[in-house]
């Protein structure tokens, strides 16, 4: 089970060459950012093991990177199929206001009328601006899922994680 102390940022998903290169689907963005961190947590079922980034580059839309310690392809594939998590401190600290999504998932959406639109399920990337996908909660004023864009100051007024609330401007039969 993973802790709540890290995050996951890709997964490998197939070998490159016979050097114990592998493929990696990264979630960062950009792509290459997930080789900044290191080590890393490789999970796949109930095994775990901390390996550490050697290096890495873009290939097309993954990345392929050697890992300390597999220098064969056999090394390799026994990897095929492990997510790749890390530490959340090893991740940089973030201006004020200005948050990753594992922080905004699970917070509570209201509206500036008070009403409870539901809770932040993911976020989604549209090339615009991001997007909350709200789905409803008990609390919530219906049943529907709700896709909110997360655009700061406009729709977004207040992000509080202390309260576990953001705040929209958003009527709710939108």
């Amino acid at each position: 089970m993973p802790d709540v102390n890290e995050i996951r940022l890709g997964s490998i998903n197939g070998t490159h060459g016979l050097k114990g290169w592998v493929k990696v689907f990264s979630y960062t963005d950009p792509l290459e950012a997930i080789l900044d961190y290191s080590p890393w947590i490789l999970r796949k079922g109930g095994a775990e093991k901390e390996i550490t980034v050697k290096e890495g580059q873009a290939s097309g839309k993954r990345l392929i990177v050697q890992l300390e310690g597999v220098d064969t392809r056999d090394r390799a594939e026994d990897l095929i199929g492990y997510e790749v998590h890390v530490g959340i401190d090893t991740m940089p600290d973030l201006e004020e206001g200005a948050f990753y999504w594992f922080q905004l998932e699970g917070l509570a959406v209201r509206n500036s009328g008070g009403e409870v639109l539901g809770q932040i399920d993911h976020m989604l990337e549209t090339g615009a601006n991001d997007v909350m996908v709200v789905e409803p909660t008990d609390d919530s004023i219906d049943k529907e899922q709700r896709l909110i864009p997360y655009v700061e100051g406009e729709v977004v007024k207040q992000v509080d994680q202390e309260t576990g609330i953001v705040t929209v401007d958003w009527d709710s039969d939108y």
